[in-house]
C-alpha cells in the first residue's frame, strides 16, 4: 500500500528522514501488503539557503511552510523532522487540527521487539535497538544507534540523539531530549521536558525541566 507522505523540516534530520523513506520503499520492493510512501516533498517554515540547496540536490520538492499545507485540500500523510521536542509538538498540533494524520516510520535496519508499542508519528532510524515491552509515545525520535531496554516507557515528543541507551525499567516523559551517547541506567525517571546533555550518565531520576550533564550527571 502507497501513501502520500510529507515530511516538516528541511534541516539535517529532515533529510536523513527522506533517505529513511526511501530505505523503507526499498525494503518493501516485492513484499505483498508492505506499507510503501511516495514521499511528496518537505515543508519548511525557515528552510536556510544551503538547506535548500541541499534539498534540490537529492531531488526533493520544496513545498513551503506549514500554512502552505494547512491551507490546501490534500491531506497526506506527516512526519515532524524537527529535533527540538517543543518546536515538534507545536507542529504537528497544527497539522493534527487541520485533519493531516501522522505517519510511523521504522528504518528496516532498526529492531523493534515482542510486546512494543509504537505511536504515531514516531521516527526509529537506522541502528536503533528497541527490546521488549517498551512503550514508545506519540512523535518520539529515535536517532541511528538508539538503544531502549526492557519494560521502558518514552513519553510523547521523546528525542534521543544518536547512540543514547536506555536501561530497562525506565520512564522518559514527554518532552525529553537525551543528548547524543547519554545513559539513563536502570529503573530511573527522567521528568518532562528534561535535558539530558551529550554523554551524560543518568544515575539517579531527573526532575522536569531540568538540563544535567556530565558523569554522573548533575
Amino acid at each position: 500500500m502507497r501513501r502520500h507522505l510529507i515530511i516538516v523540516g528541511g534541516g539535517g534530520f529532515g533529510r536523513e528522514v527522506c533517505d529513511l523513506v526511501a530505505e523503507i520503499n526499498q525494503a518493501a520492493d516485492g513484499v505483498d501488503d508492505a506499507q510503501t510512501w511516495k514521499l511528496i516533498g518537505v515543508v519548511d517554515d525557515r528552510l536556510s539557503a544551503i538547506n535548500s540547496v541541499r534539498l534540490v540536490a537529492a531531488g526533493v520538492e520544496q513545498l513551503g511552510g506549514v500554512d502552505d499545507i494547512v491551507g490546501q485540500g490534500e491531506r497526506p500523510a506527516y512526519v515532524v523532522g524537527i529535533g527540538s521536542p517543543g518546536v515538534r509538538r507545536q507542529i504537528a498540533d497544527r497539522l493534527d487540527a487541520a485533519g493531516l494524520q501522522a505517519a510511523t516510520l521504522i528504518h528496516p535496519a532498526a529492531t523493534v521487539g515482542s510486546s512494543c508499542q509504537v505511536g504515531v508519528g514516531t521516527i526509529v532510524c537506522a541502528g536503533a535497538r528497541v527490546t521488549t515491552n517498551v512503550v514508545l509515545g506519540r512523535h518520539v525520535h529515535l536517532n541511528p544507534n538508539v538503544t531502549v531496554g526492557h519494560d521502558t516507557v518514552l513519553g510523547d515528543f521523546v528525542s534521543a540523539n544518536p547512540q543514547a541507551a536506555v536501561s530497562g525499567d525506565c520512564t522518559v516523559e514527554d518532552g525529553v531530549l537525551l543528548g547524543a551517547a547519554s545513559v539513563v541506567l536502570q529503573g530511573l525517571t527522567v521528568g518532562t521536558g528534561a535535558t539530558v546533555g551529550a554523554a551524560a550518565c543518568v544515575v539517579r531520576d531527573v526532575p522536569p525541566g531540568v538540563v544535567v550533564k556530565g558523569v554522573p550527571a548533575r
